[in-house]
């Protein structure tokens, strides 16, 4: 079994406080007995923000086993239906990462419905490469993949008390 990993999987593993560093380190090591673990260029490039150094990176991939691989076509194909999805459905709500639900956010002074893009495009790249050249994706965001991605397989790492 193929996982892609999200950036935040990854980023709790280098700077996460301890419940989410080890639940990640957990998560990696169940998911590499399974099968490789792959990033795509956008989780490489998100991630490149951590490092000071540039053979920094690499070597950190290489210490958790994770490969990077670039878009086939397929995928770049899929994130760009569920980017054009998201962005006709979006409206003036926001959405919740982690559960998907759906709400309004007024300004306090004036009452004016505020909005935001919450999602850019390297969030559904990073999903269609999870769909095309991968079985699941581990991430914590798992409420706009359900929406956007629903034959997604989605694994999280289980923080233990």
């Amino acid at each position: 079994m193929r996982t892609a990993v999200d950036t935040n999987v990854l980023l709790d593993v280098l700077a996460g406080d301890e419940a989410a560093s080890g639940a990640a380190g957990r998560a990696l090591r169940d998911a590499s007995r399974q099968g490789p673990l792959v990033i795509c260029p956008v989780v490489y490039s998100e991630l490149a923000a951590a490092f000071d150094r540039q053979g920094d990176l690499p070597a950190f991939l290489r210490d958790v086993s994770v490969q990077l691989e670039p878009f086939t076509e397929a995928a770049l194909w899929l994130s760009a239906r569920a980017w054009r999805s998201y962005s006709r459905r979006r409206g003036l709500d926001v959405q919740c990462p982690h559960c998907g639900h759906r709400f309004e956010s007024r300004c306090p002074n004036c009452g004016i419905v505020v909005s935001w893009r919450q999602h850019i495009i390297s969030d559904f790249l990073i999903g269609g490469h999870a769909v095309e050249q991968a079985d699941v994706l581990l991430t914590r965001d798992r409420g706009y993949y359900q929406t956007y991605f629903p034959e997604l397989r989605l694994e999280g790492p289980e923080r233990t008390p």
